[in-house]
């Protein structure tokens, strides 16, 4: 199959451009015909670079263009060419006018986003179809929008709970740096080399440290590089992420904080597709794979396929270890009650809470370690300075 790009005239005299699959341009021809088009051109079209996965925050506001477009009740192809005719990016114009294209020859938007489906974030797809299938597409895109923010929220609080220990941890590195390779080689100077047998073994193990300073840092920097590509090996198949997850997850302080920040996208997500009318095996699949951990879409997978062998939700959910019995027993309660979707909802924001909480704790501790640590050298690197000094003065008040 080809496709060919068009150009051609509605019955009402609207000039309408877009793209065409068919195995020939005879039969694109016809095609056009049959949707009542008089074309006024049709070519093959040129082969187009493949787009990349557009940003969560471009998507965020073409979503909310999309809701916009729905609630006003506006023809999705005019709504979305108006919103191409908009945007800055040259990326998304192209992507919406395509989709748009898509529409005006008769393609569904459900159809038009799955030929596309990698570019967007995951659950899109099926979001779309669940709000169509149910006439609440405008509701469903908005809860959509609600769960990605809980996604960048997600995202936030690990970084935040990383970045300011990291930066203390960094200008440490820049003092203690500038102290080894400037200060203490001038003591080195003062004290004589010759004495060196004499000095205090602390005051020699500084001496000894300040002469490989640059040397320290560039093994360091091999390191910090060996280690990201370590990680970005293991972020390339399922096996490397779960082992990635069950180092991060056994970590004092972050472990906790990285579970609970999981767990609550597994919540929000489950608790969107719920509310599309997804049956419980379906949304325990999509939701972990929308989770963003190895190890919570494993089990949920899991779990997923003891329900539908006719476990019940507390029977399957004996064998998770990395999902909480809290979380299953929530949900047996909420799928008895009826009240499934407002049970996740409320895990979602509990687990969210807890992260929060995590984040703070790591930052209380980890603030006071960087600064007892830089204070503890930096005393000894004195001490161990002044202690030759201080036995000289002594010698010399002896005579």
């Amino acid at each position: 199959m080809a496709i060919f790009e068009y150009e051609a005239l509605t019955s009402s005299g609207r000039v309408m451009k877009g793209t065409l699959e068919a195995s020939t341009s005879q039969q694109a021809q016809e095609s056009l015909t049959e949707m009542n088009l008089a074309v006024n051109s049709l070519q093959l079209a040129r082969p187009s670079v493949p787009l990349a996965r557009i940003g969560r925050s471009e998507f965020l506001l073409f979503n909310e263009q999309l809701i916009g477009i729905t609630k006003s009740g506006i023809p999705l192809d005019q709504g979305l060419r108006a919103v191409a005719a908009d945007v800055q990016s040259p990326r998304m114009r192209k992507l919406i006018a395509e989709l748009a294209a898509d529409l005006e020859s008769g393609s569904s938007i459900d159809e038009a986003f799955a030929r596309r489906e990698g570019l967007f974030p995951p659950l899109y797809v099926q979001i779309i179809r669940a709000g169509l299938k149910t006439g609440r597409l405008s509701e469903m895109l908005t809860s959509l929008n609600r769960h990605l923010e809980m996604g960048t929220q997600t995202r936030r609080i690990m970084f935040e709970a990383t970045t300011y220990p990291l930066v203390v941890l960094g200008l440490a590195a820049i003092i203690l740096s500038f102290v080894f390779h400037f200060v203490i080689p001038q003591f080195h100077l003062i004290l004589g080399v010759e004495s060196g047998p004499h000095l205090p073994a602390v005051t020699q193990l500084m001496f000894f440290i300040s002469q490989y300073v640059l040397a320290f840092w560039v093994i360091v920097g091999l390191v910090i590089a060996g280690v990201i590509v370590t990680a970005r090996l293991l972020s390339s198949f399922p096996g490397g992420r779960r082992f990635k997850e069950g180092f991060w997850s056994r970590l004092p302080v972050m472990g906790p904080l990285y579970k609970a920040s999981m767990l609550s996208r597994l919540s929000d997500a489950m608790a969107l597709l719920v509310g599309s009318g997804m049956d419980v095996p379906q949304c325990l699949r999509l939701g972990g794979a929308a989770s963003g951990s190895e190890r919570i879409r494993g089990e949920s997978e899991r779990l997923a396929a003891q329900l539908e062998q006719g476990q019940s939700l507390s029977e399957a959910g004996q064998s998770c270890r990395v999902i909480p019995s809290l979380f299953v027993y929530s949900m047996q309660l909420g799928y008895q009650r009826n009240e499934l979707q407002q049970n996740l909802y409320s895990l979602s924001e509990m687990y969210s809470q807890q992260a929060r909480t995590g984040q703070s704790r790591l930052q209380a501790l980890m603030l006071p370690v960087m600064l007892v640590f830089v204070g503890g050298v930096i005393a000894v690197a004195v001490m161990a300075m002044f202690m030759p000094l201080t036995s000289i003065f002594r010698l010399m008040q002896t005579y």
